[in-house]
């Protein structure tokens, strides 16, 4: 298992160190430099000299790299011209109302795949499979942004039990926690649908391989009642694929993510990322965009760690 550990944490360190370098240089690549970038349409050429002496930008390649990593350590990631304040700021605003989007989002999402994809496995199929494959399908080959406005029109406009759009109604003195967790229920929702439609199918065919194997004949011919058969090993087996999967999933699940928020006006970090796309913000997107990359390795180590704990043998693979 420490070896294992050791491994994923290597690789995963050289991914995020790839990964910032690819970054960097992708920034100096685009058209005119990263002043241009920055600066957008109020670029002259007397201001990306400034902006270029400001950060360094006039420095030899590499003294610029250092520079990179450097402010990286100390948690500087730019500065926003458009909206005149830090980048870290602005993505500690939203950070934590995404944190707490995509945790819930996460954890009913699991919790209903590992649930569907029980009955999938078990009833394979026959008619209990059969709908369950139905709406996984149906729901799998819906864009996020038609899942979410079909839900505003049902549960917003013709029945208004739940508000459409922002974090809190604002109209109260001091926002309660029914009304933050109100507001959340459309988003989540959607982000739930959209991922239980594929996780619960992996799962189910999991369980379905996992109940065919020979280990499970033995126990049910030495009398292990089913129940406890499934959820003391089948369940166990099974949820590796899950767990892989999960992590691989996370780019996706953020994605449909910038669409909700957008659709919705949830102020998140997908939110900020489509308002910053929209006013060419450039600071702000280098900055998700890392974010959402070293946040993809730590979810697919996490993975690996997780996978590792469930079975044992994978820590010699």
């Amino acid at each position: 298992m420490i070896k294992m550990v050791t491994t994923r944490l290597a690789s995963s360190t050289l991914t995020i160190f790839i990964l910032v370098t690819m970054v960097f240089f992708m920034v100096h690549l685009t058209p005119g430099g990263p002043a241009y970038s920055i600066l957008g349409q109020k670029a002259t050429a007397a201001s990306v000299a400034n902006l270029n002496a400001r950060l360094g930008l006039d420095q030899p390649l590499l003294k610029q790299y250092g520079i990179w990593w450097w402010h990286l350590a100390q948690g500087q990631l730019g500065y926003s011209y458009l909206l005149n304040r830090p980048v870290g700021q602005l993505l500690w605003q939203y950070e934590l109302n995404t944190l707490v989007f995509y945790t819930v989002s996460i954890v009913v999402s699991t919790v209903l795949s590992i649930l569907l994809g029980l009955v999938q496995g078990v009833y394979f199929g026959r008619w209990p499979a059969k709908i369950i494959g139905g709406l996984q399908l149906g729901f799998y080959a819906l864009p996020a942004f038609f899942v979410a406005a079909m839900l505003v029109l049902w549960f917003s406009v013709d029945l208004p039990w739940l508000p459409a759009s922002g974090i809190t109604n604002l109209r109260l003195p001091s926002p309660t926690i029914a009304s933050y967790a109100a507001h959340l229920v459309l988003p989540v929702t959607t982000i739930t649908l959209l991922t239980v439609s594929s996780l619960s199918r992996y799962f189910g065919e999991a369980v379905h391989e996992e109940l065919a194997k020979d280990y499970v004949r033995t126990a049910r011919a030495k009398g292990v009642s089913f129940p406890a058969i499934l959820f003391g090993h089948v369940l166990r087996n099974a949820l590796r694929p899950l767990v892989t999967i999960l992590g691989l999933s996370f780019p996706y699940i953020f994605t449909g993510g910038v669409i909700v928020e957008s659709v919705f006006n949830y102020p998140g970090l997908g939110w900020l990322m489509w308002r910053s796309a929209l006013s060419q913000d450039y600071p702000i997107l280098i900055a998700i965009v890392l974010i959402i990359g070293i946040l993809t390795v730590l979810g697919n180590l996490l993975a690996d760690l997780v996978n590792g704990l469930l079975d044992p043998r994978a820590s010699y693979e």
